[in-house]
């Protein structure tokens, strides 16, 4: 059953909001306010997106909106028809499996290098995220918030070693995976058990073991994949 579109204007996405907020091209835009819509569920899957509609929304030409839905459908977010009619697709459970083999195998890399440099600055700046996520764990008002903060303390990572295009392609490339995150977040206990996680991931990266660290975020990127035939049973409405 497919729903009609509603308001998407004038969200200000977590990475933007992360980075300061600077200014974005029209599309860029258009498409990160979408996305992080898609991603949130308040877009969920078999939403019908009219291009006129979101060009009035918007208030910007089509041309932005057309260039933000082709971004979209090279994410695999949305699919288009004929005449101008996009559909966000559903959760695919076999490209939540690849997106996350991608994401385990580069981020693994990530915090083996971390470890190795031990670099005190990139250790301050993640414990210091951690400190902002315990003030929200099991805080179902503040899941948003926390999932932000989530989002960040990874990109934090891949900062710390010059690797940021790199975590920003991962995020593009990862977002049925996303999806299944945002339905796992809300889940009893998982918040303090992803606190946890980043905890146990910094402390390996403090101890300078490349392997305990691997280790470590193996384990904490596979939570959600190992509860995924559990969340499908749950929302079957929005897999395929």
């Amino acid at each position: 059953m497919t729903k009609n579109p509603f308001s998407i204007a004038g969200s200000v996405t977590s990475e933007d909001a992360m980075r300061g907020g600077p200014r974005l091209t029209t599309s860029a835009r258009v498409y990160g306010e979408i996305r992080e819509r898609i991603i949130a569920l308040d877009l969920p899957p078999d939403t019908i997106l009219v291009r006129s509609e979101l060009a009035d929304r918007f208030t910007v030409s089509q041309s932005p909106v057309r260039e933000a839905i082709l971004r979209l459908e090279q994410d695999g977010l949305v699919i288009s028809f004929p005449q101008s009619r996009t559909m966000v697709t559903r959760i695919d459970t076999a490209r939540v499996r690849e997106e996350h083999f991608l994401r385990t195998a580069v981020e693994c890399e990530v915090v083996r290098r971390l470890a190795e440099a031990r670099d005190p600055d990139a250790l301050k700046k993640a414990r210091g995220f951690l400190k902002m996520q315990e003030a929200l764990v099991d805080d179902m008002d503040q899941v948003d918030l926390f999932k932000q903060l989530d989002d960040a303390f990874h990109a934090a990572l891949f900062a710390s070693v010059n690797q940021s295009s790199l975590h920003q392609h991962i995020q593009a490339r990862c977002g049925h995976l996303a999806r299944l995150r945002t339905l796992d977040l809300p889940s009893p206990g998982k918040t303090a058990s992803v606190l946890d996680a980043h905890r146990a991931v910094v402390d390996a990266i403090e101890t300078g073991d490349g392997d305990l660290s691997v280790r470590t975020m193996r384990e904490h990127l596979s939570g959600s994949l190992r509860r995924m035939p559990q969340i499908v049973e749950e929302h079957a409405e929005l897999f395929c």
